[in-house]
């Protein structure tokens, strides 16, 4: 929700944000990263459930390009003009690789985030 939020006051040019906290953040629909698959039953927010989530959510697109970023943030291509993040994920949980792709897409496009693994 946070990463969603912070996309819609950017784009809709509500007043800034100055900061942003994602802990364990569920990013990535596609459920398709190492770590999914690592911890695909056996954590209680397992691979599993998350999947589960997703398609709960997004239905047959879940793993199409037909879905907006504002649902699933991983797919968002800009994140230029975000506040600074802090970003915080288990090593041995679901959502580690996508929120380490997430922090790295946010420094390739100029944004600021400290990600603590």
């Amino acid at each position: 929700m946070t990463a969603a939020s912070v996309m819609v006051a950017r784009n809709k040019q509500y007043p800034k944000l100055h900061a942003q906290m994602l802990l364990c953040p569920m990013l990535d629909g596609r459920v398709i990263t190492i770590s999914s698959k690592q911890s695909h039953t056996n954590t209680p927010c397992s691979g599993v459930f998350n999947a589960t989530a997703w398609e709960t959510v997004l239905g047959d697109r879940r793993r199409t390009p037909d879905v907006s970023e504002l649902l699933a943030p991983a797919r968002a291509t800009n994140l230029s003009d975000h506040p600074p993040a802090i970003i915080d994920v288990g090593e041995c949980e679901v959502f580690r690789d996508e929120a380490v792709a997430y922090a790295s897409k946010m420094w390739e496009c100029g944004s600021s985030a400290e990600l603590y693994v």
